[in-house]
């Protein structure tokens, strides 16, 4: 069984126990989730890090369609309300549509991949990789993990990443979202205007919600039209009087194209079985596409394909400080892992900390330093005489006292602090 295999059975396990009552060390999973997400419903919806621009795309949606629906409206009173009334039905449900698909985009599981907190095994890390100078060290043993190994699909050999992050061998178009931090199944791109990743289980969602949105621009901006044209006579007069038409006309016009192109550009990704990130990155139309399976095949993959299950359950009770169950990771110091950022001293062997502080040696920090106070106070050394001699043993010996202890002389007098390697040196 392979390691997103068995992780998926793990997370299933979990679920299993979601009605069962939470014991005092138990806490729902999205409450202690560690990628940037936002929960609502009690983790029924999963939002990305930005999920507040839904906001305001609402409103650029919601504003003018909602105000050509009004003004439909009131002209229903008139005397064309064998006009009006169609017109008001099907910009009412465009509407809705839009604003369905919308939310079905933003408030589900784009196909998060669960982290992985355990070691990769022997068997995994031996199949057939590709040459890499980076290598990733395995936690718990002395075997070292490539970053990149070769996997074949579809009769062609795909290159597969290993995820610092999740600590696991990425699937086939799968991608680490840096915003909501976490691995996507075939990741699309990150929206932006939805405030989620588009990735294998919200894409076709996606794809209705441009689709409709330019369907409600089109709409609105065709009868806007027509309703000035209706007045008869003089068009600058009719723009005049009905001004919420022109603006609603200009409103539109701006607008489809960006959404009508963000529309035609993915039914070009979908004919071809690209997502956004595979054609900026590898350009398929100049190499072999190992995904597509023709026009036909590529179109019923999207929108005639069952949309598979989470592979996380946000919602199952899990143990406060089970990294496993949680998919959280340890520090990068516990797994092998060295960061870019992490500062050593490379002549002493030692890491500083964030603050700049160097940390004393996990070596020197459980020895016993009481037996050489007592030696201090059976020389009964004055105050300049226990100076002198605490610089030169310090010139000696680096790491005598552990760095921030006070050692006071047996005669009362000032205490002196080791603060740094560097104060050692220049006493």
């Amino acid at each position: 069984m392979t390691m997103l295999g068995r992780k998926k059975s793990q997370v299933c396990d979990s679920s299993s126990s979601i009605d069962d009552p939470p014991k005092s060390n138990q806490e729902r999973l999205y409450r202690v989730w560690k990628g940037n997400n936002k929960f609502l419903c009690g983790g029924r919806l999963v939002f990305g890090h930005d999920g507040a621009s839904l906001y305001l795309t609402s409103f650029l949606i919601g504003c003018p369609a909602l105000t050509f629906c009004i003004r439909m409206l009131i002209t229903i009173k008139g005397d064309d309300a064998c006009y009006s009334y169609p017109v008001f039905t099907a910009g009412l449900i465009l509407t809705v549509l839009d604003f369905t698909f919308l939310f079905l985009t933003s408030g589900r599981d784009p196909g998060i991949i669960p982290r992985n907190s355990t070691s990769l095994e022997s068997d995994e890390a031996s199949d057939t990789f590709t040459p890499s100078m980076e290598w990733v060290n395995n936690k718990g043993s002395s075997m070292k993990i490539p970053r990149i190994k070769d996997v074949p699909v579809n009769g062609h050999t795909v290159k597969v990443k290993f995820c610092d992050t999740c600590l696991l061998y990425r699937p086939p178009r799968a991608s680490h979202c840096s915003i909501c931090n976490n691995c996507v199944q075939k990741f699309d791109h990150h929206c932006p205007w939805v405030g989620q990743c588009i990735g294998l289980r919200n894409y076709p969602f996606f794809i209705l919600f441009i689709s409709s949105s330019t369907l409600l621009c089109i709409y609105v901006f065709v009868f806007s039209w027509i309703n000035l044209l209706q007045k008869g006579g003089n068009l600058w007069r009719a723009m005049s009087h009905d001004v919420v038409s022109v603006i609603l006309i200009v409103y539109c016009f701006i607008a489809v194209w960006f959404v009508g192109g963000l529309t035609v550009f993915h039914v070009y990704l979908i004919c071809t079985n690209q997502t956004t990130y595979e054609n900026f990155r590898y350009r398929y139309d100049k190499n072999e596409n190992p995904y597509t399976k023709g026009i036909l095949g590529n179109l019923r993959e999207v929108f005639c394909s069952r949309i598979p299950p989470s592979m996380v359950n946000f919602r199952a009770w899990v143990l406060k400080d089970d990294d496993t169950a949680m998919g959280s990771i340890a520090s990068e110091s516990e797994r092998g892992f060295i960061s870019s950022k992490e500062k050593f001293d490379i002549e002493m062997g030692n890491k500083f900390t964030k603050d700049g502080n160097m940390m004393v040696p996990s070596i020197l920090q459980k020895l016993d330093y009481t037996g050489i106070d007592d030696n201090m106070k059976k020389k009964n050394l004055d105050t300049s005489g226990f100076n002198d001699d605490l610089k030169r043993k310090a010139s000696d010996q680096p790491f005598l006292f552990p760095i921030g202890q006070e050692i006071k002389n047996s005669k009362g007098g000032s205490a002196t602090r080791v603060n740094s390697v560097s104060d050692k040196r220049t006493q």
